[in-house]
């Protein structure tokens, strides 16, 4: 199935299920971070759009334990960089109406939380089909080891994601029900 005919339905089926965007455990996701001294990194999250699962409250948690957080500036051409971010500051309106920080600093991700449309027991991620993450994830691994999380709902798992050399594997996928990897 082509990938835009398949980001549409899982998309109408994700808006007309009734679904808890807060379902995952932050606890579940702590859990795993307790590995990482977590004083030296920054976290990559994301502004929840579109019933997308919600990180904020995981991003909150992290940041009142003193740790850098971080959320994505679209850039021209597709393009997408990572800024510091805290809940102090003041969130900007993107093109496409998703919340964004200033461009003050930019930072790169040691663990980069991705949000996602659909994925496969493979760990690879269909995303909204504008190719951000995945130029994002390129570029970054070329600077430094990072962490790809991503945050679904169990029911976004699908049999197989269509992929090609342009599309990235995550190291886990986190679901409400379970942790891929």
């Amino acid at each position: 199935m082509l990938k835009s005919i398949l980001r549409k339905k899982i998309i109408k089926k994700r808006r007309l299920k009734v679904i808890n965007s807060s379902i995952i455990p932050k606890n579940k996701i702590l859990k795993l971070f307790k590995n990482f001294n977590l004083k030296k990194k920054i976290i990559g999250g994301y502004f929840p759009v579109n019933n997308e699962v919600d990180d904020l409250d995981l991003l909150n948690k992290l940041e009142n334990k003193n740790i850098n957080i971080s959320l994505p500036v679209i850039g021209p051409n597709n393009t997408m960089d990572f800024y510091k971010w805290s809940f102090n500051n003041i969130l900007n309106i993107n093109k496409y109406g998703i919340p964004e920080p200033e461009k003050e600093k930019i930072v790169y991700p040691d663990i980069l939380i991705v949000p996602m449309v659909a994925f496969d027991k493979r760990l690879y991620r269909l995303g909204y089909g504008g190719g951000y993450y995945d130029r994002y994830i390129e570029k970054i691994l070329v600077k430094k080891k990072t962490l790809l999380i991503g945050l679904a709902h169990s029911s976004q798992k699908i049999s197989r994601v269509p992929n090609n050399k342009y599309d990235r594997k995550l190291d886990l996928i986190i679901t409400e029900k379970h942790i891929l990897r």
